[in-house]
């Protein structure tokens, strides 16, 4: 009987979307196959599953954190993550970042990201960086969740700093949501 009860968890596929099961993305160690956790049981547990933390720190996040940026979802995420010309940044601290990221995603903690826009095709300068030409990568933010205060902090310092907000994407689901829909984790 446990067999059958258990069994019955994966019977129906959990795909991404209807016509995607998975999405394979290209990282400096290789190809990363991101899916969706098949178990039709699967629950979030731990502090991804705590819904009222206290704010400060944990208050609810804008939809957008600046001027011209733009918010977008887990579709379009993976989009970004599939191309060569565009940057997935984890805005957490490092501990969070080690905990389990996205696929992909290069680590740029939010009180680096200002100081580090040379990886992102710009060009120093005395009062900053200079972002401007074909070679400036556009970029996706996130941090822990829609409560997170991380990445949306790294988008306003890296547009103080010169980098231009229409290149940035937030994500602002962010982990809590990446993880409540059962996609791919690392070290998972």
């Amino acid at each position: 009987m446990c067999a059958a009860a258990s069994g019955a968890a994966f019977a129906d596929p959990v795909g991404i979307t209807p016509n995607m099961m998975a999405a394979t993305i290209e990282t400096p160690s290789g190809p990363i196959e991101i899916s969706r956790i098949q178990d039709n049981a699967n629950t979030l547990s731990g502090d991804w599953a705590l819904t009222s933390r206290p704010c400060p720190n944990f208050c609810i996040q804008p939809m957008t954190p600046a001027e011209g940026v733009t918010t977008i979802g887990e579709l379009e995420l993976i989009a970004m993550l599939q191309d060569p010309n565009a940057m997935v940044l984890d805005s957490r601290v490092k501990p969070d970042f080690d905990g389990g990221a996205i696929p992909g995603a290069i680590h740029m903690p939010y009180t680096e990201a200002a100081d580090r826009l040379g990886e992102l095709g710009c060009e120093p300068d005395f009062e900053g960086f200079i972002c401007e030409g074909d070679d400036i990568k556009t970029v996706a933010l996130y941090c822990n969740g829609p409560w997170c205060g991380q990445s949306p902090t790294a988008a306003r310092r890296m547009i103080e700093a010169g980098f231009p907000a229409e290149k940035i994407h937030y994500y602002r689901g962010g982990m809590q949501v990446w993880r409540m829909l059962g996609l791919s984790v690392t070290g998972e």
